[in-house]
């Protein structure tokens, strides 16, 4: 008698014995609700997949609050974008034919879900009308009604068959996800629309297409998690049928991983040694919002402009709504300075432009009191991540900003400066640049003061940009250790602005840190470069180096940024990708930051 009650009570003793619970992190998986009759509504087939895959499911109905949704997406760890009514043609500025029938509930939100989630690299699948929202708010097109709009005649799209029986076949692209989910070029699905993707968004593909030629299937080619397809896999376990559970698997595994990922940022100290956004705050940019664009001269990013132009638009690439997407604690913030003349008037130009932009960070940063603020110690950066708050950490690029007096150092320093690039692009006064004339064969007299100074007032000395003979002259001359704090691997990579494999291990010796840089022309020969070649550029200078001293200096805003780390908010998929390497938590807390810090506390010990 009672079997039931007991059955319960055996589950909540083991629960309480903590069998099968300890150490179970399986990723929470959202999949967005329909809404129909007033209700929030989920058929059994999405949540038995995602469970069936090892996912926790939870539902997200349909809502207007914006707070509410983007609390709700750092608790997720993928999303499923589900079935359900037609897209209002409105939200992609059309007129409604008279056979569309929309949901107003769902699209606003969804559609601005997949925006948010988009900027935070949470894994996302779309299932048929989560195909066309995915294509839809990400500047994609569709048929309204392919029946009338499609300009070949059409297969049944909508089948009177069961809803876990396939209706037609769909052609799988070879090279595509879905290919590789299930190792054949023709798929059987089924099919329940009259709505479709007619063009792909920027950034993605076709991987699957109907007989007809309606697309059913699409992935992001821009390093991104994202699977849509036409069909309804989900339909297929209820009838007891696991053929499209690869589909499901994927998005759990992608989920699982960005999960550690998170995991990983909540408990480390996440920092990037080297960014140039005080340019752009010098043009207008503030921290505190994401900027449309800025009109900048293409000497700050160092490349070739396209079409002769001398000026474009460009969006910075760190900014404090960047820095929480990808979950980044600590931005080091250089005031740049490019090498000019010498004379009198120049430097002392260059000093007052150097002090011009530290105050200008000061300032931008300070419109963002309570959510950022100025970091001088490592433990700030500890105590402002544990308030939730980013940090900055101030540097300077080019020690053309000392001028010819060494007491500047001493000012800079008092400053919150933590760091100084010796040199940029061109020799000075202090020591040659990897692309300068060989003036002084390294280092001056006059910079082995300036190295000294720094020493003794606790200010890092940057090497990244020197020639050769200055690094090895710093090196020796150097009572602390030092850093390279935006510079990539010369055996990978054949540039002057790289490390050769003796440097790294001459630095790693002398107790200092190397800082990959995410420039493309420093990472592949040529350019063109992606997050696999700064990930191939990380693990070199590791097997190199030794773990203990390597850290990750993104050079954004400076000409840094590749596909798959295109700014800040893409640090989380770096971390996904050095996972995949096989790097534990301890070896990412150490590339994240921990090596940085420990490097910077000896600096400023007396």
């Amino acid at each position: 008698m009672f079997k039931k009650a007991d059955v319960l009570d055996n589950l909540v003793r083991k629960m309480d014995s903590g069998t099968d619970v300890l150490g179970f992190h399986a990723p929470v998986i959202g999949i967005s609700g329909n809404f129909r009759e007033g209700d929030c509504t989920l058929a059994q087939g999405y949540y038995m997949s995602v469970l069936e895959a090892g996912g926790t499911p939870v539902v997200i109905p349909p809502y207007d609050n914006q707070e509410a949704l983007v609390s709700l997406l750092d608790s997720l760890d993928g999303i499923v974008l589900s079935g359900g009514a037609d897209i209002d043609p409105d939200y992609l500025r059309e007129e409604a034919l008279d056979c569309v029938s929309v949901n107003p509930r769902r699209d606003a939100q969804e559609l601005l879900l997949v925006r948010l989630a988009v900027d935070r690299q949470i894994p996302i699948l779309g299932i048929c009308r989560g195909i066309q929202i995915l294509a839809a708010a990400l500047g994609g097109k569709l048929y309204q009604d392919i029946r009338t709009q499609h300009d070949r005649e059409s297969i049944e799209h909508s089948q009177t068959i069961a809803r876990g029986l396939p209706s037609h076949n769909v052609q799988l692209e070879k090279d595509s996800l879905l290919y590789q989910l299930f190792k054949k070029e023709t798929l059987a699905v089924n099919s329940f629309h009259h709505q479709a993707v007619k063009e792909v968004p920027q950034g993605f593909r076709v991987t699957a297409v109907a007989p007809d030629g309606i697309i059913e299937g699409m992935e992001s080619t821009a390093f991104r998690p994202i699977l849509g397809v036409q069909w309804h896999p989900e339909c297929f376990l209820l009838e007891n049928d696991r053929t499209m559970m690869p589909i499901f698997g994927w998005l759990t595994e992608q989920a699982g991983l960005y999960r550690r990922a998170k995991e990983l940022h909540k408990r480390t100290l996440i920092l990037d040694s080297h960014c140039d956004s005080p340019m752009f705050f010098d043009k207008g940019a503030h921290f505190y919002q994401k900027n449309p664009g800025v009109t900048v001269e293409y000497e700050y990013v160092g490349e070739p402009s396209p079409d002769g132009s001398p000026t474009f638009s460009y969006n910075p690439l760190v900014d404090l709504q960047k820095m929480t997407c990808g979950r980044l604690d600590t931005s080091f913030m250089v005031a740049y300075l490019k090498q000019h003349e010498r004379d009198e008037q120049s430097l002392k130009a260059a000093v007052a432009k150097a002090d011009r932009l530290l105050s200008l960070i000061d300032e931008r940063i300070g419109e963002c009191a309570g959510f950022a603020a100025i970091a001088t110690t490592p433990a700030q950066l500890w105590q402002n991540k544990f308030n939730g708050i980013k940090s900055v950490v101030k540097g300077i690029e080019n020690g053309y900003a000392v001028g010819l007096d060494v007491d500047n150092v001493d000012r800079f320093r008092k400053r919150g400066v933590a760091y100084m690039t010796l040199c940029h692009n061109g020799d000075n006064d202090i020591c040659d640049s990897h692309k300068g004339n060989n003036e002084h064969n390294g280092l001056s007299d006059f910079g082995r003061k300036v190295v000294a100074r720094m020493n003794k007032v606790g200010m890092m000395v940057d090497l990244s940009h020197a020639s050769e003979k200055s690094f090895w002259d710093a090196l020796e001359c150097s009572t602390k250790p030092i850093i390279c704090s935006h510079s990539s691997s010369r055996a990978l990579c054949d540039h002057t602005r790289n490390l050769t494999d003796e440097q790294m291990r001459a630095l790693s010796e002398s107790g200092g840190v190397a800082q990959v840089c995410l420039y493309s022309g420093f990472l592949k020969k040529g350019g063109n470069a992606t997050i696999d070649d700064a990930v191939r550029h990380i693990m070199h200078m590791i097997e190199v180096m030794g773990v203990d001293h390597v850290g990750i200096g993104s050079d954004f805003d400076g000409g840094g940024g590749l596909p798959g780390l295109e700014d800040a908010s893409w640090f989380t998929r770096l971390t996904c990708r050095l996972m995949a390497q096989g790097l534990s938590d301890q070896d990412l807390s150490l590339v994240w930051g921990q090596n940085f810090l420990n490097v910077w506390r000896r600096n400023i010990e007396s």
